[in-house]
């Protein structure tokens, strides 16, 4: 997927809770000659893991952007990218990014509810094993790090933070982006409904569209390369009408 002029468009991944960098670098060998990936790292974690993670989602975005828009090729149309937490991550920097002139061709979000939406049952305040216990229900499965006692150590404060800015989070405005919308949906996802995924409707003046995967809440872990397909997909309908 070549920007007009040859231009390869940006890929702008955005972590989900307790998420790397890293998860997303496989990415770049299925994304092949169709975006430059890039990934977005939160304090707290890899190569910023001495860093005091966020505690709010609206903070988070401003004060990363800089670094964020410094990664980005200068003119080139960008696609950002989130799942669940990383869903609102993304749409707070596509207002910020937009607002900087940064050609956001398309938002995509992916395991969410719309913006102004939050979430019933909460993970944020409980005790160590509840808290785990309920990240566990709510993803589908437990990651093996987190039986390790010096892993956990390492992953359970991250998470923590992530998960309380992510059930506290409340939009910058109520002002929706101008850029397209994709809403994707694992089509066995427990914690969020078709219903909610599609409510990012309203949070464009622009094109909307939805699409459901195979797989619960954490679909994506092996449909890289279906959600990159997806990405494509909508990317050339917007173009052929447009830029919808």
């Amino acid at each position: 997927m070549s920007a007009e002029g040859g231009e390869r468009s940006t890929l702008l991944c955005v972590p989900f809770a307790g998420a790397g960098a890293s998860f997303f670098h496989p990415w770049r060998a299925h994304a092949a000659d169709r975006w430059r990936v890039v990934a977005f790292e939160l304090p707290g974690r890899e190569r910023r893991m001495l860093e005091t993670p966020y505690r709010n989602v609206v903070e988070a975005a401003a004060k990363e952007v800089d670094a964020i828009a410094a990664t980005l090729d200068d003119g080139a149309p960008v696609v950002l990218f989130g799942h669940s937490l990383g869903a609102v991550l993304a749409y707070e920097l596509t207002h910020l990014l937009s607002a900087r002139g940064v050609p956001v061709e398309r938002l995509v979000v992916s395991g969410s509810p719309g913006p102004w939406t939050q979430r019933e049952r909460r993970a944020a305040g409980l005790p160590d094993e509840e808290f785990l216990a309920r990240v566990e229900e709510f993803a589908g499965f437990r990651h093996e790090a987190l039986d390790h006692p010096e892993m956990r150590e390492l992953i359970l404060p991250v998470l923590q933070a992530d998960c309380e800015m992510h059930e506290n989070y409340v939009p910058s405005t109520d002002e929706p982006v101008s850029v397209p919308i994709c809403s994707l949906r694992g089509d066995h996802d427990g914690l969020v409904t078709a219903a909610e995924a599609q409510q990012w409707q309203k949070a464009t003046t622009g094109a909307f569209s939805y699409a459901e995967l195979p797989g619960d809440h954490m679909y994506l872990v092996d449909l890289a390369r279906d959600v990159l397909d997806v990405i494509e997909v909508e990317s050339a309908r917007g173009r052929e009408h447009g830029g919808e």
